[in-house]
């Protein structure tokens, strides 16, 4: 789906730089560029990255490997 018509920045790419450490709406626009142009996606998109945020960190935590 399409959070950013202006910049054509998917849930896909907000998920995957959620992934790769984005933890807020400046980092997107850093990142990704989203709502740097009209700005009418900061709240769809901010709501992408709250969503996103614990499973990022779920994942991350679910591959540690214990040895014993």
């Amino acid at each position: 789906m399409f959070v950013c018509i202006c910049n054509a920045i998917t849930d896909h790419k907000i998920k995957e730089a959620v992934a790769s450490g984005a933890n807020s709406l400046t980092d997107l626009k850093d990142q990704l560029g989203v709502a740097t142009c009209c700005g009418c996606c900061a709240d769809l998109a901010t709501s992408f990255l709250t969503a996103n945020a614990g499973n990022a960190h779920t994942q991350m935590h679910s591959s540690i490997t214990v040895e014993r």
